[in-house]
């Protein structure tokens, strides 16, 4: 049966942790076209650490057909911009440069392909979608007609899905000079950290960095969350191979007057009450204990999500103190990489979101 489908090229990037791209003018155009076979997927870099993650969740797939490079050819530019215009949906698995130079191998007669880039290359570029679809109906809306999509970072998703929804209730003001504190899992790193911790016992066992204060993930924490103001950002790596939690902690008398801990759990609530991948856990220390969500009743794991496209969000408020703890627990290649291309793609392709994950 011919299926009617959106084609698709998704780019993605094997760390979490840029170049100025050029500009670009596609990102609203909408082509459909019809298939009598299943839309073909090539993943370029499907080696590196992203690219494997994606192989695996569309390996068991029967709605689309994988096609491969051979091992020889890896590094063949006319081999891999064959292919890159022989399929119908392309993973690029690169690094910025990389992938704003794929990118720019698509043909120009060719008007059917959708591009999610999965690297820092295109997030803050107004002719680029920015792919976290949570962000708003709007967003996804935009989404599935888009031509040009950016896949969001993993220490963004997290801190963006905690900041956004309370600037747009209105509690948290715009301009507000916050600060994020995050953890991850060494597979951020990509697989030249992956190997220092997995291949000796010398190597430390956490430690944090961005220490310049210049993280290549700031611009698109000020855009999209609406702060329109970098955080001060202070990410850290440790011993466990996925997962993370970014965390917010704000005070009081940065909010709306007579916004509380409640109020900001109730907006979060209100904002993701219909989302498949993002849950707002319960409220405060003692119910989120009750839940058994910590671990010996004391602890957030950072590593509770791994291998899955799932998002929790807690709401820790001290209202005798003033103030209010915000995180977000996810897996850095799932929710923060490879999950959020594979579900950019269903959406592109006009499919059941979940599909895969």
């Amino acid at each position: 049966m011919m299926k009617l489908l959106v084609s698709a090229l998704v780019v993605s990037f094997t760390s979490g942790f840029g170049v100025p791209p050029p500009t670009a003018s596609l990102s609203s155009l909408s082509t459909t076209r019809l298939y009598a076979d299943k839309p073909k997927v090539f993943i370029d870099g499907e080696a590196g650490t992203t690219g494997l993650q994606v192989r695996d969740r569309l390996a068991e797939r029967d709605d689309i057909e994988i096609i491969s490079i051979a091992n020889d050819l890896r590094k063949d530019e006319n081999e891999r911009k064959r292919l890159i215009n022989e399929a119908d949906v392309v993973i690029l698995c690169l690094p910025d440069a990389a992938s704003i130079q794929a990118a720019s191998w698509v043909e120009p007669d060719n008007d059917r392909t959708v591009l999610i880039d999965a690297s820092t290359a295109y997030r803050v570029d107004d002719d680029w979608v920015y792919g976290f679809p949570e962000l708003s109906k709007e967003q996804r809306e935009s989404l599935q007609k888009a031509k040009r999509i950016s896949n969001p970072g993993c220490y963004p998703t997290g801190f963006i899905s905690l900041t956004r929804p309370l600037v747009d209730a209105g509690i948290l003001a715009e301009g507000t000079p916050v600060t994020v504190n995050a953890i991850s899992g060494y597979s951020g790193g990509g697989k030249g950290l992956m190997e220092i911790y997995e291949s000796s016992d010398n190597h430390e066992p956490w430690g944090t960095y961005g220490l310049t204060l210049a993280h290549k993930h700031l611009p698109e924490m000020a855009k999209y969350s609406r702060l329109g103001t970098e955080p001060i950002f202070q990410p850290a790596v440790a011993t466990f191979p996925q997962g993370m939690v970014v965390s917010v902690p704000l005070h009081y008398k940065w909010l709306n007057e007579g916004a509380t801990g409640a109020a900001i759990h109730e907006a979060l609530s209100k904002h993701y009450a219909d989302c498949q991948f993002v849950k707002v856990m319960p409220m405060g220390m003692d119910k989120v204990k009750e839940a058994g969500l910590l671990e010996r009743d004391a602890f957030l794991a950072p590593d509770a999500l791994a291998n899955t496209n799932q998002m929790e969000l807690f709401v820790f408020p001290n209202d005798e103190a003033q103030k209010v703890l915000l995180c977000a627990r996810l897996d850095n290649l799932g929710k923060g990489a490879s999950g959020a291309a594979v579900q950019n793609l269903n959406i592109a392709l006009g499919l059941e979101e979940a599909t895969g994950l």
